[in-house]
């Protein structure tokens, strides 16, 4: 069982040019007291056929986290573009939003993001260089991918069974949130 319950997530600025930054107000739900912060990742996938050209936007520590609702705004410089290869700037990419606690990712959001020019023109006819300053970014708020870890929490006991450790890394997928 998740002592942290994701409940919300709003994307407050969207849609916004690509060099705006992103935020998100986050609202979750803690049923125990938890003894360390809580890791929040903002994650841009730079390129759908290669890892090494993510970046991670901002990671931050919330807590101490009392029991109850908890809300907070996570703000996020943009990516960088000269990271990303020039022929997926102007496209479909993904954020992805994790939270961690003591190193263990249990859940993560993703949102289709997608990226284009903000005039007709430009659209229709793209120049052979991107034109960052024109490329506007809109993220599908409205249909989150969600996954979520079974993960060892503070109160947890490390038991093990005759067939070795028992193993926290079920995932559960679903849309929405």
């Amino acid at each position: 069982m998740s002592i942290v319950s994701l409940l919300g997530i709003n994307v407050l600025n969207n849609p916004a040019p690509f060099s705006d930054p992103y935020e998100f107000e986050i609202t979750f739900e803690c049923l125990e007291p938890l003894k360390e912060d809580l890791e929040w990742k903002l994650i841009y996938v730079g390129s759908s056929s290669s890892f090494e050209h993510d970046q991670i936007l901002d990671s931050i520590l919330v807590g101490p986290v009392p029991v109850g609702t908890n809300k907070f705004l996570f703000t996020a410089d943009p990516p960088s573009p000269e990271l990303i290869p020039a022929a997926e700037l102007v496209s479909v990419t993904v954020i992805l939003l994790t939270c961690s606690y003591n190193g263990q990712e249990f859940v993560r959001v993703g949102y289709y993001v997608n990226n284009e020019y903000d005039t007709e023109e430009l659209r229709e006819n793209p120049p052979n260089k991107v034109q960052i300053d024109h490329v506007v970014r809109n993220i599908l708020a409205e249909k989150p991918r969600v996954t979520r870890f079974n993960i060892e929490w503070d109160n947890d006991a490390k038991t093990t069974k005759d067939d070795g450790p028992i193993d926290g890394n079920e995932e559960e997928e679903e849309d929405g949130l």
